[in-house]
């Protein structure tokens, strides 16, 4: 994607970026970072970075008596902190594959995608018709690789056409859930077709269910249905 990244880079616009982010998260019922599909844990570090930053960026707003070179690299390694956590878990692109996404959402996360998103070439209006066929192959110790395909593009592991990744919900152990839509499931997404899901050490025996639909994160108007539960046990 090109332009500006969606998390600013320079401390005063990063200050106005999570303190205004970190507000946006709690609103609603459900939160926003519920809807968006995060875990508790994941909301919670993107809060703490906000709990940080603030009495650092105080200092630093002094120019005078508290800014110093240590409080300016203490804020810029907050800020890379942020970076990283977004690029090992997804979190934005997550809020722009959710089914509830609003361009309120994406307007203030800066996602350009969508209607938002600048065109620089020409892109389908039909939306995505293929199913996700999924081959699970069980590892032990919680982990499952899914290997995902198209109905009807052959056996090896790929990507739709139209789509950028398959987007998942799924839950680990109790009762069926009837629909994707189901309150309390978690959901990611992979941009690769065949990848490692990491339920945890202590799920062995447990059920996985598990929703899939093929997903175009800068067009999230065009993702596919939701396909049927599909379920493994996890070893």
């Amino acid at each position: 994607m090109s332009g500006s990244p969606r998390i600013p880079r320079t401390i005063d616009l990063f200050n106005t970026y999570i303190t205004q982010t970190n507000t946006y998260l709690l609103l609603g019922t459900p939160t926003n970072w519920s809807r968006f599909g995060w875990l508790a844990t994941e909301q919670a570090q993107w809060a703490a970075f906000g709990a940080q930053w603030a009495p650092l960026y105080l200092k630093y707003s002094d120019k005078k008596g508290g800014r110093t070179t240590a409080i300016t690299d203490q804020l810029h390694a907050i800020i890379e902190q942020c970076f990283t956590l977004n690029k090992t878990k997804g979190l934005l692109d997550r809020i722009a594959a959710a089914p509830t996404v609003t361009i309120t959402d994406l307007q203030m996360f800066h996602i350009k995608s969508g209607v938002l998103e600048t065109p620089t070439h020409s892109v389908s209006k039909s939306p995505i018709t293929d199913s996700v066929m999924v081959n699970f192959e069980p590892l032990g110790g919680g982990e499952i690789i899914l290997k995902c395909r198209t109905q009807h593009g052959g056996s090896k592991p790929s990507i739709a056409p139209g789509a950028d990744c398959v987007q998942y919900a799924y839950q680990v152990g109790g009762t069926a859930p009837e629909s994707a839509d189901a309150t309390g499931l978690i959901r990611d997404l992979s941009t690769k077709s065949a990848f490692l899901l990491h339920s945890g050490l202590n799920n062995a025996g447990k059920t996985l269910y598990i929703f899939f639909r093929w997903n175009n994160t800068r067009h999230p108007d065009l993702a596919g249905p939701w396909g049927s539960l599909q379920t493994s046990i996890i070893i």
